[in-house]
């Protein structure tokens, strides 16, 4: 369903390779969406229709940025945008009052269509995605460097302190595969230890501005 006039739709990510790479996949649908992108020096005056929360290398389980965006006045409706649809965070972020749970592979299309229902009133949850490639577009650290979307991930958590088990835990990865995907990424950035990896990390883009966040949280 069509609006008369075009969704406004803020996205709202610690990453800005990750926001650019999403607002990017809207570039063709500017008669249906406008992009508010919310930064560190940018604020955000106007009540948007849309909040799009990507939830990429955020500790998941953790529902307080949820809840601060679902509580926030200028939001009008909220939608997790993600690759990990274990249940537990589907229907976590449901009870938070999340108006759709939507996945990194739509294409793009679908991705626009999916926000007009949802803000027609409906609840869209996409279908678990299978491991296949993200939807044309989209962008994360380390991608250039032949980073994978969920290396990418487990590599700012590591770069952000976490511990494997701490990776697992906000992951829904069991610490085996935690461990297989972190000798995948020591290979392909060359470390041989974890400062390393630490250090490669915060070189190219993994340290998280975390104003943003704080930014919504606090209202206007």
């Amino acid at each position: 369903m069509q609006s008369t006039r075009p969704l406004t739709v803020a996205l709202v990510d610690d990453y800005d390779v990750v926001l650019v790479g999403l607002a990017h996949m809207f570039d063709s649908y500017s008669d249906r969406v406008v992009v508010a992108e919310i930064d560190a020096t940018t604020g955000l005056s106007d009540t948007v229709d849309i909040v799009m929360y990507d939830s990429f290398a955020q500790p998941e389980s953790d529902h307080d940025e949820i809840s601060a965006l679902v509580g926030n006045p200028r939001a009008g409706k909220v939608v997790m945008y993600t690759w990990n649809f274990h249940p537990d965070l589907v229907a976590g972020a449901q009870q938070q009052g999340v108006h759709g749970y939507l996945s990194k592979t739509l294409p793009a299309r679908e991705l626009v269509a999916s926000l007009e229902r949802i803000h027609a009133g409906e609840t869209v949850v996409s279908d678990p995605p299978r491991r296949t490639s993200p939807a044309s577009g989209l962008d994360w650290p380390g991608r250039s460097e032949g980073i994978a979307d969920r290396e990418s991930e487990i590599l700012a958590l590591i770069t952000q302190g976490k511990s494997n088990a701490e990776v697992a835990r906000l992951t829904y990865l069991s610490p085996n595969t935690v461990k297989s995907y972190i000798r995948s990424i020591y290979r392909k950035i060359g470390a041989t230890s974890r400062t390393q990896a630490v250090l490669w990390g915060v070189a190219h883009g993994f340290s998280p501005d975390n104003h943003r966040i704080d930014h919504w949280r606090g209202g206007p």
